[in-house]
């Protein structure tokens, strides 16, 4: 195998062939095994160091949250990680589609979905209700009974709602907001009920009467639900001094993720609080980010896109992924993760926030 893996190195580079990153480092390592052969040095297999160097976002004293070349044996190229709030780590093997836990740098699986282990990971605080009443069928803090949706936090009852657009929680789960319809007039059945009827009707004249009774079907259930004011989503939460405004938040949605233990409406270009303050007016580099993050006190903010996190005063870092806010020891800090060819590993490292 050597020998032939050696040939083609050779061939390739005699005709001028151009080898891929993939292929090309296959045969660099094979071809320094064999030359360590002929050297008399032992062949190290897998063991060989990379040496491609540590990225720049690399810090001094990194924490290892998973060795890939340990009891999983993972591919860098071929995962997709994501975190939970206690730390905890998702592994996702995307050729075998095998799903791991790892908590303090042990991976316990593969886990298959629907595991009461994965709760936390995929939270169903994240779905919508457009998804129907399966959207919200895990989520611990809803219930639902026939077309309504009830909420239950802390030992107290909101609701019933005709539709939950968004739920979030802190993360110390003591505060929730949400943004709900009291009342839907016409109903997902209803919608599959008038369609299928009206499917079904053999003329014009049909088709119109039909439309035309539910129609007033739906008029009827407005009135009885409360008027239009009642179809209005509205925010529901336990947080002092909330108030909704949905044209300073257009386009927006509630973020548990953007300031550490808090809930904030987000949009496209600017951060509001619950209680309906601009934080923040963002800079249009960062716009559409894929990710931002706003210190307790308000007075800087960071977002991360394309790969790079930018700081407010202009500091860039770059090369890291799954970045998150994290509390030590009372201190917020911006934890990140990146991958080490030195160590075949996951690294993480924290920058005071």
């Amino acid at each position: 195998m050597k020998k032939i893996a050696l040939s083609l190195l050779v061939i390739s580079l005699f005709l001028g062939i151009p080898v891929n990153g993939q292929v090309g480092r296959l045969l660099n390592k094979v071809s320094k095994s064999v030359a360590d052969k002929v050297d008399g040095k032992q062949d190290s297999g897998s063991n060989v160091t990379n040496k491609e160097p540590e990225p720049k976002c690399a810090c001094d004293q990194p924490e290892m949250i998973l060795d890939l070349g340990g009891k999983l044996k993972l591919m860098y190229s071929e995962i997709n990680i994501s975190v939970r709030d206690d730390g905890a780590i998702l592994v996702k093997d995307r050729n075998s589609n095998d799903l791991y836990i790892v908590k303090d740098g042990n991976p316990e699986g593969p886990v298959k979905e629907g595991d009461p282990r994965l709760a936390g990971f995929e939270s169903a605080t994240e779905n919508k209700s457009s998804e129907g009443s399966k959207g919200w069928a895990n989520n611990p803090y809803i219930t639902s009974a026939g077309d309504k949706y009830t909420l239950k936090f802390n030992g107290k009852t909101y609701g019933p709602y005709g539709m939950i657009n968004e739920f979030k929680v802190s993360k110390s789960k003591d505060k929730f907001a949400a943004i709900v319809v009291e009342n839907v007039p016409f109903s997902e059945a209803d919608g599959k009920k008038m369609e299928a009827a009206i499917k079904a009707a053999k003329t014009d004249q049909e088709k119109m009467d039909l439309s035309m009774q539910y129609s007033q079907l739906m008029m009827q259930k407005m009135q009885q639900g409360g008027g239009p004011e009642a179809m209005m989503a509205k925010l529901v939460t336990n947080i002092p001094g909330a108030k909704y405004d949905p044209l300073k938040s257009v386009g927006g949605s509630l973020n548990n993720d953007v300031k550490y233990d808090d809930i904030l409406f987000s949009t496209y270009d600017k951060v509001i609080d619950l209680s309906n303050k601009v934080l923040l007016n963002l800079k249009p580099e960062a716009q559409g980010a894929e990710a931002l993050f706003v210190n307790t006190a308000n007075t800087k903010y960071a977002w991360y896109k394309f790969g790079t996190l930018t700081f407010s005063d202009g500091t860039t870092m770059s090369e890291m992924f799954n970045l998150h806010l994290v509390k030590v020891n009372g201190q917020i800090y911006i934890a990140y993760m990146y991958y080490s060819p030195k160590r075949n590993a996951i690294m993480q490292c924290k920058i005071a926030f």
